[in-house]
């Protein structure tokens, strides 16, 4: 019996698991603060993998002579790789490899494949899939508050404000244990406020429902900011001694008139009163946006816009108030902090910081000069394979890169045109079935290792399982290639041995471990970051569940106001693709279904079109009826499911299976560099049934 958390969304509820002939039963933990003994129907259902008849037991290699996948050893397998890679990068150079991580990782696995990368292989061609999840909200936080931790607070705080505003959440049927803080907050006498295309079942616990345009937030957060200031409803004692820039903002958001707002968001002036009236009013206000809001090419300026709000309130640093970001996978906040990322070293540190980059290379034993430079961003870097320019090998941890990716379609054809693509997985992904080498590794109840939930608190997962005789962790990978690349700097296998080199890579960085043990973790149900180390003999740092109560970490203590400029989404309707599609979650599913498509518990009905009846009638297309979406990128044919719940402009389409991404725009946002995935031009016509 083991103390573990699920494997899925950044809540990470606590369970308990219990191995028992040859199946894991699984045990909410009512006495974790995070969960309280809340799982969903994902988490009750999370061992079902254990034993599954598609679960990979021995790596498979691409026979050339077949064309088909066959079973090899681990020697084979292994030394197939490394032998190719030390190949590639002798004729093309160390960046002809390049290797992609996932959000879903541990931090363990996640530090030591950043490691592996700029190491063992040398090159400065590594990125994940977190760069399509949380980036945007990460980007905009590190300019304006000087951090990037999903919330600055304990989730739970969320339950005494006055006012809540989720900006592109889904809230309820993205992480549904969480939806008990909205209806005690709404039980305490607060106010929940949606926005959001479709009336979700999130929306239906909101007080006030605004239904923006697909791209548009931003333009509501500039209305919202005209009115505060209108109003004289901006804490301008507080925006006096903790932020600078507001005058910049306070010009912008001038241009900004209701009924502007409402000509290009399509919310009303009146809906937008409504939403200031609550806000202007309230003591405590505190907004959250999550990837509705943040995966757009302007995903960055959105979130810059609505923290421009909180500030403009006089809310972060204030008790149960402030802004903050819902992260998405897993590991979604631990997996951006220490070195799995482009441009980034442990602790949230910038890999072209010379001071950052003799640190981490002091605790990893060698030269600074050494280490690579700064990379590709995660599009970017599958853009590139197998051109020329780009990198001729990749190996996937974690990711389902060919369902998950935008533009799914011209990513495969990237996928095809390598020399070498090895994935780490525990099934055969639609990845996995590209690959030309397949490495079966461990699932999360057959390890150890820590994640670190949307609370910046860092949670320990206790292995209660045996993995499969022939499955081996991510870490015994990392470690047997880089051995036989010759790599003269060891690779640990240990998790615990990882975490604390963790610790001592980050210390003095943004995201400080150094002072985190798993001891401690167990001790204290999970430990807040930054939690530097202190001097022998000092009692350890406490840790840290609240930020910004008297300063940001900025230059100047100060907060600061920045202007987002309203640009639209990258791709508007036309005569051609004359509607917005926008893509998302549902209740049973998650990420790219690679898991939970193949537990038999959960309901899988496949993809679907929802579209607003008035749009069915003026097409022609009934419920359940076949109906085709296409883009300029590609289409897809699933049944219409016809609700009143979506604007008539918009159609939604899930993400969890092929199809959905192979239609979505792959522009990119000038800072996060996040795709587009939440909004582009579509045009829907009956399709065939059988089709």
């Amino acid at each position: 019996m083991s103390d573990t958390h699920c494997p899925y969304c950044s809540l990470q509820c606590a369970m308990r698991v219990t191995a028992a002939r040859g199946r894991l039963s699984i045990e909410a933990r009512p006495e974790h603060p995070v969960s309280e003994g809340g799982l969903c129907r994902k988490g009750w259902t999370a061992g079902a993998l254990r034993g599954h008849r598609e679960r990979l037991t021995s790596p498979l290699v691409r026979s050339p002579v077949t064309g088909e996948l066959r079973t090899a050893s681990w020697d084979e397998a292994l030394e197939l790789v490394a032998m190719r890679l030390a190949a590639l990068q002798a004729e093309f150079g160390a960046d002809a490899v390049a290797v992609f991580g996932g959000g879903g990782l541990t931090n363990e696995k996640a530090y030591q494949l950043g490691r592996f990368a700029r190491v063992a292989l040398r090159t400065s061609q590594i990125d994940y899939n977190g760069r399509w999840c949380m980036s945007s909200a990460a980007s905009a936080s590190n300019q304006v508050l000087g951090i990037d931790r999903g919330l600055p607070f304990p989730l739970v705080d969320i339950e005494r404000t006055d006012v809540l505003v989720l900006v592109g959440s889904n809230l309820v049927e993205t992480m549904p244990p969480a939806a008990r803080h909205l209806d005690r907050l709404r039980a305490n006498g607060g106010r929940v406020v949606v926005l959001d295309p479709r009336r979700t079942p999130t929306a239906e616990r909101a007080d006030l429902l605004l239904q923006p345009v697909p791209g548009t937030d931003l333009a509501v957060a500039l209305g919202v900011l005209h009115l505060l200031d209108a109003r004289g409803a901006v804490d301008e004692e507080y925006v006096a001694s903790r932020t600078s820039g507001w005058d910049d903002v306070r010009r912008a958001a001038a241009a900004w008139w209701p009924e502007r707002v409402e000509r290009v968001s399509g919310v009303a002036v009146s809906e937008l009163e409504a939403l200031v009236d609550l806000l202007a009013s309230a003591p405590r206000v505190t907004v959250l946006t999550a990837r509705g809001a943040e995966q757009h090419a302007q995903g960055t300026a959105t979130v810059i816009g609505w923290i421009d709000v909180a500030l403009a309130l006089g809310m972060p640093g204030r008790p149960h108030a402030g802004y903050g970001c819902l992260t998405g996978q897993g590991n979604g906040q631990g997996g951006r902090e220490h070195g799995q990322k482009a441009d980034q070293l442990p602790g949230y540190r910038a890999i072209d910081d010379p001071a950052a980059r003799a640190h981490v290379a002091a605790v990893w034993g060698v030269d600074p000069d050494a280490l690579p430079g700064p990379g590709r961003s995660a599009y970017e870097l599958l853009e590139a394979l197998g051109t020329d320019a780009g990198p001729k090998a990749l190996l996937v941890h974690g990711s389902n890169i060919a369902v998950s990716a935008p533009r799914a379609s011209q990513v495969a054809e990237r996928l095809a045109a390598l020399d070498l693509l090895v994935v780490c997985d525990l099934v055969l992904s639609e990845t996995a079935a590209m690959a030309d080498v397949v490495l079966p590794v461990t699932q999360w109840a057959e390890e150890t290792g820590t994640v670190t939930n949307l609370e910046g608190r860092v949670l320990l997962r206790r292995r209660a399982v045996a993995p499969p005789a022939g499955v081996r962790s991510d870490l015994d990978v990392l470690a047997a290639l880089a051995e036989r690349l010759g790599c003269a700097v060891p690779f640990s296998t240990e998790p615990e041995e990882v975490f604390a080199e963790l610790g001592r890579a980050s210390a003095g960085g943004r995201a400080d471990y150094s002072g985190i043990t798993y001891d401690r973790i167990e001790a204290e149900d999970g430990v807040f970051w930054p939690c530097p180390a202190t001097s022998p003999g000092d009692a350890p740092h406490p840790g840290s569940p609240r930020l910004f109560g008297t300063t940001f970490p900025t230059a100047d203590g100060r907060a600061r106001f920045l202007v987002p400029e309203f640009r639209g989404a990258a791709e508007q309707p036309d005569d051609d693709y004359p509607l917005h599609l926008t893509t998302g979650r549902v209740l049973a599913q998650y990420q790219s279904g690679a898991q939970t498509r193949r537990i038999a518990e959960l309901p899988d009905d496949g993809p679907f079109v929802e579209l607003h009846p008035l749009l069915a009638d003026r097409c022609g297309v009934r419920d359940g009826a076949p109906v085709v979406v296409r883009t300029r990128r590609g289409e897809l044919t699933a049944p219409a499911r016809v609700v009143p719940s979506i604007r008539p402009d918009t159609i939604f389409v899930p993400f969890h299976w092929v199809g959905a991404n192979r239609l979505t725009n792959d522009a990119l946002d000038p800072s996060s560099r996040m795709p587009e995935f939440k909004v582009c031009a579509a045009a829907i016509g009956r399709g065939r049934r059988g089709a």
